[in-house]
């Protein structure tokens, strides 16, 4: 039972990125005997490694090796909050909360992309 709970964080390529006010690295999660990692845990866990606050990081783009086991993901650990709102793309904001999603349908996106279509090309009325 007590190894099915040990949950071991490796990280590999670690970067410090002054342009972009963060540290980035690739997360090797070791996890026998589970079945994965939530983000959240790993964010927590990073925290604690790095000493920052857990809202500064963001963890994306896990895959588990073939039999499970093992996981390999990126993470980013920012400076500041406004760094991160400032550098990182709208939907991973979205998924931690500190953005709003955008609610127009995607019929309407398509309909106004062909009606700019039709303008195109056309002289300006005088």
């Amino acid at each position: 039972q007590s190894q099915a709970e040990t949950v071991t964080i490796r990280t590999r390529k670690f970067l410090t990125n002054r342009l972009l006010q963060r540290k980035q690295m690739i997360v090797d999660v070791l996890h026998p005997g589970r079945p994965n990692v939530a983000k959240s845990e790993l964010r927590e866990k990073l925290g604690k490694i790095y000493k920052t606050d857990t809202e500064n990081i963001f963890v994306f783009g896990f895959k588990t090796a073939f039999g499970g086991g093992k996981s390999t993901g990126f993470a980013l650990i920012y400076d500041s909050l406004d760094a991160a709102k400032k550098f990182e793309p709208k939907y991973r904001l979205v998924r931690h909360g500190l953005a709003e999603s955008q609610k127009v349908s995607r019929k309407q996106r398509k309909e106004k992309k062909n009606r700019a279509k039709k303008f195109r090309g056309t002289t300006k009325a005088k």
